[in-house]
C-alpha cells in the first residue's frame, strides 16, 4: 500500500513537471495579453481618424454649466478633469457619464454630461464599489507573480462583496504542488509588500471594452477566465466584456476600476481560507482591507478594520425566485351551478 501511494504521489509530480515545461512562464502570458490588448486598443483608436468635437456638460459643486469641447473618441473624463483644476485631476476616482458609472480613463464617444467623482462625495456608493472592486484587481495582480514560476496560478471569478462585508476578496487555485500550502504571517506580509510596490507605482487602470474573441485570445492560457469570458459576455446587453490593464496585467472586469493604484493607501492582505475542490482543484479565498488615499485611518481603528477583515466573509448567493402556483380549484360546493 506504501509503495502504491508513492508511486501516485511521483506520477503527479511527473506529471505536473512535465506540464510545466510545456506551459509559457508567467512573463510570456502576461507579454502575450498585453500585446493583444495593446493591438486591439490601437484599432479602437483608429477608428477615428479625424478630429470631431463633441461637447461635454460639466456636473458638480461650482461646475454647474460648464461646457468642453473635447475630442469624440481620444478626451476621456480625466482630460476633462485636466482642463478644471488640480484638485479635480488628483482626487477623482471615477465619473458618471449621462448618469452611468464611467472609468476615467476610457474616451467619451458623444456629447454628454459628466459628473466626477471622489470618495467625499454626499454619497459615495459607486466610487466605494468601484474602489473595493480595485483592490480585489489588485489583489489579483499580486497573486500571479507571488509564486515561482514552475507553479501556475488560476486566477477564479471572484465574488463581488459589498463594502460593507469588511474585506474584499479574489479566489484562486494554485498548483498541485502548492496543496499542503499553508500562508504564515510573514507569507501574508510578503504579499502586501507586494501591493504596496504597485501602489506606489501608481499606476493607470487602463480599460478597454472588447468582442468576446479579442477577450478569448488575451486570456487564451486561462481555461476558467475563457469560461468567465463567455458567462459575462452572455450577460452583457452588448455581447462585449471590459478588460483592464494595470502595468503589463491585463484582468478582466465586471465592474468599473478607479483611476489609478495610488488611490488605494492603506492596504494590507489579511487571510487566507481554503473553499475546497472545483473544476480547477483546490480552490482558495484570499481576503484583503485597504482605505482610499483620502480616508486615512488612525492605527486603533486600523487595528480593528484588520480584524473584522480577518474573519471569513460571507458570500450571498443569490435567491432564485420561484413563479407562485396556481391555486388550487375551490371545493365543488363552493362552484356556482
Amino acid at each position: 500500500m506504501a509503495a502504491r501511494t508513492s508511486c501516485r504521489h511521483f506520477q503527479r509530480r511527473f506529471a505536473s513537471a512535465a506540464a510545466a515545461a510545456l506551459r509559457p512562464t508567467p512573463a510570456e502570458v502576461w507579454q502575450q495579453r498585453s500585446a493583444v490588448f495593446s493591438r486591439e486598443q490601437a484599432r479602437q483608436r483608429a477608428l477615428y481618424p479625424r478630429v470631431e468635437k463633441i461637447e461635454v456638460s460639466m456636473e458638480g459643486p461650482g461646475l454647474d454649466g460648464s461646457l468642453l469641447i473635447m475630442n469624440r473618441g481620444t478626451s476621456t473624463p480625466l482630460s476633462c478633469a485636466r482642463h478644471l483644476t488640480e484638485h479635480h485631476v488628483t482626487n477623482s476616482a471615477l465619473a458618471l457619464v449621462d448618469g452611468e458609472p464611467w472609468p476615467l480613463h476610457k474616451a467619451l464617444t458623444h456629447s454628454c454630461s459628466l459628473r466626477l467623482l471622489t470618495f467625499r462625495d454626499a454619497d459615495p456608493t459607486p466610487v466605494n464599489q468601484a474602489f473595493w472592486r480595485s483592490c480585489a484587481a489588485l489583489l489579483g495582480q499580486v497573486l500571479e507573480t507571488a509564486f515561482k514560476d514552475e507553479f501556475w496560478v488560476e486566477l477564479l471569478d471572484s465574488p463581488e462583496l459589498p463594502v460593507t462585508s469588511g474585506a474584499f476578496c479574489c479566489d484562486v487555485a494554485l498548483d498541485p504542488q502548492l496543496d499542503s500550502w499553508s500562508p504564515s504571517e510573514e507569507s501574508l506580509r510578503s504579499l502586501t509588500r507586494a501591493a504596496q510596490q504597485l501602489i506606489h507605482q501608481d499606476l493607470p487602470w487602463e480599460p478597454l471594452e472588447v468582442s468576446p474573441s479579442v477577450a478569448l485570445e488575451v486570456f487564451s492560457h486561462s481555461r476558467s477566465k475563457k469560461e468567465e469570458v463567455e458567462r459575462k459576455a452572455s450577460q452583457s446587453s452588448g455581447g462585449t466584456v471590459t478588460l483592464y490593464r494595470c502595468g503589463g496585467h491585463v484582468l478582466l472586469s465586471g465592474g468599473p476600476l478607479v483611476a489609478r493604484t495610488g488611490l488605494c493607501s492603506q492596504y494590507e492582505v489579511t487571510a487566507l481560507y481554503e473553499c475546497g475542490r472545483g473544476p480547477w482543484g483546490l480552490q482558495r479565498r484570499v481576503q484583503g482591507l485597504s482605505l482610499p488615499l483620502q480616508l486615512q485611518a488612525h492605527h486603533t481603528v486600523w487595528r480593528k478594520l484588520r480584524e473584522r477583515a480577518q474573519k471569513p466573509v460571507r458570500v450571498t448567493e443569490p435567491e432564485e425566485v420561484t413563479p407562485p402556483s396556481s391555486p388550487p380549484p375551490p371545493p365543488s360546493s363552493e362552484l356556482n351551478p
